[in-house]
């Protein structure tokens, strides 16, 4: 049994119950479930055309472009560089995409989709975004201007947050 000294304070409890009274703890609650919900109807609807959702990024990124080196790929994708390398690999065994080496710069390599990765782009590509479109049209014109509005202030709050942290970061060092 503990004792008293081992028992939490009403005090000691007071920031934690303050903190999860914080109003926007709900809107992280939504906003995440709002994307689980968008990524599983997203990925199931991706699967059943024989792809994984970053597979399917790879190469709606590729598409309509003369191939990209794999650091802007890495860039313009939701993919991981470390995870890139394999999915490009696991594509090039499916034969829908081949690497090239540009000749003004040797040093590196543009990924680029084959014949039949064209094909398959221009098959999936639309279809996706009709599937997609369907669950989008429920929203009016200025519903979404809403919310585009609303998570591209969100997004420049936390990037601004990341400059913040770099700046204290960088003071924290110079100081040291």
């Amino acid at each position: 049994m503990p004792t008293s000294a081992q028992l939490p304070t009403e005090q000691a409890l007071q920031p934690s119950v303050a903190a999860d009274q914080e109003p926007f703890l709900g809107l992280l609650r939504d906003l995440a479930r709002a994307y689980q919900a968008f990524e599983n109807c997203a990925s199931a609807h991706i699967r059943q055309m024989g792809l994984t959702a970053p597979q399917f990024d790879v190469l709606v990124t590729l598409g309509n472009t003369p191939g990209l080196t794999m650091n802007v790929l890495a860039q313009k994708t939701l993919v991981t560089k470390g995870t890139l390398t394999g999915i490009v690999d696991r594509l090039e065994q499916k034969g829908l995409v081949r690497r090239e080496v540009p000749p003004e710069n040797r040093r590196c390599f543009r990924v680029v989709l084959t014949e039949e990765g064209e094909k398959l782009f221009a098959q999936i590509f639309p279809a996706h975004v009709a599937y997609l479109k369907e669950r989008f049209q429920k929203l009016s014109p200025e519903e979404m201007a809403q919310i585009q509005a609303c998570l591209k202030k969100l997004q420049a709050i936390f990037y601004s947050g990341e400059a913040e942290q770099r700046d204290f970061s960088a003071a924290a060092v110079g100081s040291a």
